[in-house]
């Protein structure tokens, strides 16, 4: 019987770091002189993009605005990335891996930017709460799901000529 290489399977951080920053506070300094009550919208991406020699680099964009008195108070976005080396996983396995692991491991970064990035713009102090990225991965899996089972449904209809 001939023998079987087994492959050593490696998740590993190769390198964390902030690839893009951006904060406006378009309303100073009268933001300044107002009663603090804004109104936040927070919208999170996650971007994963295939390097070589196994390694993966994992995108999280983490976007927060702030309105008061339906104008822009604040306005905040980080991408914060990490390289990672996947190793001697399917890529079955290795989805769950960088849209829960990884992101995971960045969101703590992105999370303290983002507050940075607020306090140093002299306003409240602004903490995002944590993120479920297992269920945000659920979620768009069932979405793509849905998408091509819709696709196969259109495409199968009878047209009429």
């Amino acid at each position: 019987m001939p023998e079987q290489e087994t492959e050593q399977r490696q998740f590993a951080i190769q390198r964390i770091y902030t690839k893009d920053i951006s904060f406006e506070l378009p309303q100073a300094p009268d933001i300044f002189l107002k009663e603090w009550k804004p109104q936040i919208d927070i919208n999170l991406g996650v971007q994963i993009n295939p390097l070589p020699e196994e390694n993966v680099e994992v995108v999280i964009t983490v976007n927060v605005e702030a309105t008061q008195e339906d104008k822009p108070a604040f306005l905040v976005e980080v991408q914060q990335a990490g390289i990672f080396l996947v190793s001697g996983f399917s890529e079955e396995e290795k989805l769950p891996l960088l849209h829960i692991g990884a992101t995971n491991t960045l969101f703590p970064y992105a999370r303290e930017v983002v507050s940075d990035l607020v306090t140093r713009g002299s306003l409240p102090t602004f903490v995002l709460q944590p993120v479920n990225f297992e269920t945000m991965y659920q979620q768009r899996l069932a979405e793509q799901a849905a998408q091509e089972q819709e696709a196969e449904a259109t495409a199968s209809e009878p047209t009429s000529l």
